[in-house]
């Protein structure tokens, strides 16, 4: 059994983005998003996270919040596109979002450039994550936002819940969030950078 995903600090985050060569934004309230992708990828929990980390008055501040990188069951078993389930893949995916609607219903961060993709099209339960030579990878606009998963109660299965999507599992983390990104947007613009992690990246700070 994987371990869940620790509490991080951001120190911890800080180091890894470097050894990673990521961009790091600094600056009151330039929020760095960061999701780290658990180990385990047959799981159809919210066992990853989001993270948010930005300078306040000086200081680094860090929220975590439980989360999911990848595609809940029902749609990896039934993909949405015909060339199979979308997995977004590692690495920093810069001024991806932008502040908007989900499906037109809520505000939440959409879409705002093409991503790379890699699409498991084999319908079993574990997601295949690993970019190898012969995964299919497709670049695009696919629908990849950061959004919520219940409006009301914390959800504890994926399920229908993310077909690709970053999504996040309690509503009241998801208010906070995109509360933080208004702050943002109103010093910085209104686009964000989103820098996916695999667990195995994070490493300690010195």
């Amino acid at each position: 059994m994987t371990k869940a995903i620790r509490k991080l600090t951001a120190a911890t985050l800080l180091s890894t983005l470097k050894v990673c060569g990521y961009r790091v934004f600094e600056g009151e309230l330039n929020l760095n998003i960061i999701g780290i992708r658990h180990n385990n990828t047959r799981a159809n929990t919210f066992n990853d996270v989001i993270c948010v980390l930005y300078q306040q008055e000086g200081e680094w501040q860090l929220k975590q919040y439980k989360a999911t990188t990848d595609a809940g069951i029902y749609w990896r078993q039934n993909p949405m596109n015909i060339d199979g389930t979308a997995v977004l893949i590692a690495g920093q995916h810069k001024s991806v979002w932008k502040l908007g609607y989900h499906q037109g219903k809520y505000r939440a961060l959409v879409q705002h450039k093409p991503v790379v993709v890699l699409r498991d099209n084999d319908k079993d339960t574990e997601l295949d994550t690993e970019v190898t030579p012969q995964a299919e990878l497709q670049q695009g606009y696919f629908g990849i936002n950061c959004h919520r998963a219940n409006s009301k109660t914390t959800s504890t299965q994926v399920d229908k819940w993310s077909a690709g999507c970053q999504v996040l599992a309690n509503p009241n983390d998801f208010d906070e969030f995109i509360a933080l990104c208004d702050q943002s947007a109103a010093k910085y613009g209104p686009y964000f950078t989103y820098t996916l992690l695999n667990q195995s990246d994070i490493k300690a700070s010195k």
